[in-house]
């Protein structure tokens, strides 16, 4: 087997064209991807993938949230598998890349261990997570979160869509509300290959992303409240004027961001104007504010930066500043060993890599919190993703799958020294 994984490679133009067959499914005008959630055209997505693996000789399980694991039998099923996936369902003006990489990837790995008769030392397993995107149903990143304790099982069911659909009720009409229990079993290792959905590799010139951990986010719903007046008549002294309050603590978010830099990253991207006339001073202003950093320790303290700044604010203008919070999601290191076998896969494969941080949410940032986990990233052109003209190489594809490759069969062949 020594042998076999120095010289194995998988087929690069087998995986582009798997992924190009999964994109005539919900393809857009545009060249991108329409696969919402538990529609039917995720049902043919599904069964699309669910017979490739079939076809590969894995062993399909559904959950009750949905999520199809597809299982390689090892040398020792004792053993908890090494996983590896990500997701099919897309944006509604998604990419042909996003998710479906993963997958695919995972899956061209098993028809290679086939086609080379390898057999692992632990089972592996391909996962396909239900409603990672969270643009039909939310809570985003649904089944890996209850897969990982971050949910329970029924509120997932429970999500409705804009027009009342349930997810309980979706899953059952598409066919794959499975009956398996969701999580609360060991895995060995968990990796996911995914394209980068941002521009630093390119910028970089570099092939594979070594991805160490993710972002922490902290979310907030501000509301400055002023008062509405004639934009004519009243004199600039005595107005309330929620939008000029509102621009301070808009620019705040950027200041914070840029003081923590390389990691720190500031986002106001919704604003709403009440009532929104031309010639009538704003009486409220409702915005969204988005901060993140990889450092626990250092988003504390740009949360308190920015509270502070709330506090200030209304304070020198006299305006109600109402702040809320929305979300917060910890930073997650990923497993330091797990991340030294992608990297070393690269090196192996004599492929230019560099370290990087998730600044996206994706599965296995919650799968981080149950098993070992990584992720390997690979260049989207220009950085676009959640776009239809999302693009990626297939050389770079190609490549990122190799690196999964000997990263699993590593994690594999790890799991007995242990």
């Amino acid at each position: 087997m020594q042998h076999h994984r120095n010289t194995m490679a998988i087929n690069g133009q087998r995986l582009w064209r798997s992924l190009m067959d999964l994109a005539a499914i919900g393809a857009t005008e545009k060249g991108g991807n329409c696969r919402l959630a538990l529609t039917d055209l995720d049902r043919q997505g599904r069964d699309l993938v669910v017979g490739w693996m079939k076809d590969a000789g894995l062993t399909i399980t559904v959950d009750q949230v949905g999520n199809i694991f597809g299982r390689r039998a090892g040398r020792n099923n004792a053993l908890a598998p090494i996983m590896t996936g990500s997701h099919i369902d897309t944006q509604p003006t998604g990419g042909k890349f996003d998710g479906c990489y993963g997958v695919l990837a995972g899956l061209e790995i098993m028809r290679s261990l086939r086609e080379h008769d390898i057999v692992t030392e632990a089972p592996l397993e391909l996962a396909i997570w239900t409603n990672e995107e969270g643009s039909r149903f939310v809570p985003v990143m649904m089944g890996s979160g209850v897969f990982a304790n971050k949910f329970p099982l029924e509120t997932a069911l429970d999500a409705c869509d804009v027009a009342g659909k349930s997810v309980r009720d979706e899953l059952r009409a598409i066919g794959y509300a499975g009956i398996a229990p969701v999580g609360g079993r060991p895995l060995g290792a968990y990796f996911e290959a995914h394209i980068e959905q941002g521009p630093i590799l390119e910028n970089e010139q570099k092939v594979i992303g070594v991805v160490t951990g993710s972002l922490g986010v902290r979310w907030y719903d501000v509301t400055v409240t002023g008062m509405e007046m004639h934009a004519g008549p009243t004199p600039m002294a005595i107005r309330k004027d929620a939008l000029f309050v509102a621009t301070h603590l808009m620019q705040e978010v950027i200041h914070i961001a840029n003081a923590n830099q390389p990691h720190g990253r500031g986002t106001v991207g919704v604003v709403q104007v009440h009532p929104g006339s031309r010639n009538v001073i704003p009486g409220r202003v409702m915005f969204t504010v988005d901060l993140r950093h990889q450092d626990e320790a250092t988003l504390t303290e740009m949360d308190a930066r920015w509270r502070q700044a709330c506090v200030d604010v209304q304070r020198e203008y006299g305006l109600q500043v109402a702040l809320k919070d929305v979300q917060y999601f910890p930073p997650t290191p990923f497993d330091p060993q797990l991340v030294r076998m992608v990297r070393e896969g690269a090196s192996a494969a004599g492929l230019s890599h560099m370290d990087i941080v998730t600044g996206a949410g994706h599965d296995a940032v919650y799968i981080a919190s149950v098993a070992p986990t990584a992720m390997i990233f690979v260049p989207c052109k220009d950085g676009i993703s959640h776009n239809e003209i999302e693009d990626a190489q297939p050389e770079h594809l190609e490549a990122g799958c190799n690196v999964l490759l000997a990263a699993m069969l590593a994690s594999s062949s790890a799991t007995t020294a242990s």
